[in-house]
């Protein structure tokens, strides 16, 4: 059974002040594979919430439900500034 760290609404509210700002995704697809990019936090819905990566790589954008950060599945982090040399 999976371990729950904390409740829907606190969630949902977490990544709603993400919105319009560059974060780190972090997708775990099983068997070993993890998937990793930074993108903007582009929309904010009520059942979930989308990201479209920086990567030219990616086709559109990419949607994950709130349940999948609960779980555990999926990480969203702000994005890490770069230093200015």
């Amino acid at each position: 059974m999976i371990k729950q760290k904390g409740d829907i609404q606190q969630v949902k509210k977490t990544i709603a002040d993400f919105l319009r700002t560059q974060v780190d995704v972090t997708v775990n697809l099983g068997r070993n594979k993890i998937l990793r990019f930074c993108g903007e936090l582009s929309g904010v819905y009520p059942a979930l919430f989308t990201v479209s990566p920086n990567d030219k790589n990616f086709l559109g954008k990419t949607s994950y439900s709130y349940a999948e950060v609960l779980c555990g599945s999926v990480r969203i982090k702000p994005a890490a500034k770069k230093k200015a040399e």
